[in-house]
């Protein structure tokens, strides 16, 4: 049985109570839902002195134009989000989990690679990796950065659809598009610094958008491809989740885009500009080609869905053969 570590445990009241708390002490660690902390805490990938608890803060579970970080995946499914992020939140692990974990936990999501989320005796018998206890990375060895991969869900719908975050620490507040975030680094993946709480996303209006989700299993596995789209006055907007160490909008693909009417050229030049940025790593689940591959598909899928083609069939096709 993998037991917990030691450690102390708070539960502020409001965002400013737990901002003086982080700011005071060295190693402490936010949790709401603990979906992802402390499963790690188990494996002795992470190990604080110390707990800040955010499930008590009501300022953080508003529901509107702006969606509060501590709204459970849940609630977000059943809000009045636009259909990528409910699609998103939906597709994210099981029911139970979801009903645990948050929106602004899913954000916050750390990387995950084959060599690095397992227990500690089995990562100390084949030596440790570069993101805990060691200094080479097992998936690329000659590299100098950690190349584990982003799994969230719910960052690539957001940037999609232009999402902008609320950062606050007991020193002041900051707003930032959600893209400025991530690094794409497995191990420095988060622009957040350790003293700021994601407190709300902020999004706005859109006309369409869609999310598509490729995992082993119809339920409960981890992204090991994500395709969002969404349209908005501003144009299309194409987002890739699960092939780096960060979400991140595919330009490229997303500048061809600008002006054009998605007909069936359009879209498969645009999903093969798609394809070209999925460069997935050798450190997940099923094989690094075939997934760059299917990036073409779900890609179409994609914009294919929101140009308003009815794409329910495909989808329940991709379902039975998940297994």
């Amino acid at each position: 049985m993998m037991r917990l570590p030691w450690f102390q445990y708070r539960a502020p009241q409001s965002v400013a109570e737990a901002a003086r708390i982080l700011a005071g002490e060295g190693d402490a660690m936010l949790i709401a839902g603990g979906t992802d902390l402390l499963p790690n805490m188990k494996r002795r990938q992470m190990a604080p002195k110390m707990l800040v608890s955010l499930s008590s803060i009501d300022a953080l579970k508003r529901n509107g134009s702006v969606y509060g970080a501590g709204l459970t995946l849940t609630q977000v499914v059943n809000s009045n989000a636009p259909k990528a992020l409910r699609q998103a939140a939906h597709q994210v692990a099981t029911v139970h989990l979801r009903n645990m974990g948050t929106l602004g936990g899913n954000l916050c999501l750390d990387t995950r690679c084959n060599y690095y989320n397992q227990n500690y005796e089995w990562r100390k018998a084949i030596d440790f990796c570069l993101k805990k206890d060691g200094d080479v990375c097992w998936v690329a060895t000659a590299s100098k950065r950690c190349v584990a991969a982003s799994s969230t869900d719910c960052a690539p719908a957001l940037l999609a659809l232009g999402a902008r975050v609320h950062l606050v620490s007991s020193s002041g507040e900051r707003e930032i598009g959600l893209e400025e975030l991530y690094n794409n680094d497995g191990m420095d993946y988060l622009k957040r610094r350790p003293d700021e709480i994601l407190t709300e996303v902020l999004i706005p209006p859109s006309l369409a958008s869609t999310y598509w989700k490729l995992r082993r299993r119809g339920a409960f596995d981890f992204p090991v491809l994500g395709v969002a789209a969404a349209a908005s006055p501003q144009g299309v907007r194409i987002a890739l989740g699960a092939v780096a160490s960060r979400p991140f909008l595919v330009h490229k693909a997303n500048d061809f885009l600008e002006g054009k009417e998605l007909t069936d050229e359009v879209i498969d030049e645009a999903a093969k500009l798609v394809a070209s940025r999925a460069k997935p790593m050798d450190n997940a689940d099923l094989d690094l080609y075939w997934r760059k591959d299917v990036a073409v598909e779900l890609a179409r899928y994609a914009l294919r869905e929101l140009r308003g083609d009815d794409m329910r069939e495909t989808r329940l096709r991709i379902a039975r053969q998940l297994v």
